[in-house]
């Protein structure tokens, strides 16, 4: 039996849908929260900005910006978080296909963190954020843009 995962994330927040072959709806079968996702760059930074001399005397001291935001390296977690489950439970045979539905940004963390195996069962992809919505709103937006339900 063919059992499609549809993951719907944003960056704090994803939920896996199931939908088996011969079944009617989806089924939520996965909920996860991070928390810290939805921290500004000020709230998780706690530290001072990293300061950089050269070499010999006289030479002034720079603060340097770091190469990631603290934001953007928790959503780069939550991402791999992600697809490590997906990976997980692809080796369990818990589906055969994949929708991955999130915003354009969080989309390409979690496109660019899947396994090779997980990305060929990749069947289709949605910029969109409908991470807030209740199931039966999921269930909707699915079967109309997504043609497989």
């Amino acid at each position: 039996m063919r059992t499609t995962w549809i993951l719907i994330s944003d960056s704090s927040r994803a939920r896996i849908f199931e939908k088996k072959e011969h079944e009617k709806h989806l089924e939520e079968v996965e909920d996860f929260v991070d928390s810290v996702g939805r921290a500004t760059s000020n709230e998780l930074g706690t530290d001072e900005r990293g300061r950089f001399y050269g070499r010999g005397e006289g030479y002034q001291g720079h603060t340097g910006q770091p190469a990631v935001s603290p934001v953007e390296h928790e959503n780069d977690l939550f991402a791999h978080i992600l697809t490590r489950y997906l990976d997980d439970a692809r080796k369990a045979n818990r589906y055969n296909r994949l929708y991955l539905i999130a915003p354009p940004k969080f989309l390409g963390l979690i496109r660019g963190s899947l396994d090779d195996e997980v990305k060929k069962m990749v069947q289709g992809e949605l910029q969109k954020d409908i991470s807030t919505f209740t199931a039966h709103e999921v269930e909707g937006y699915v079967k109309e843009n997504i043609w497989m339900l």
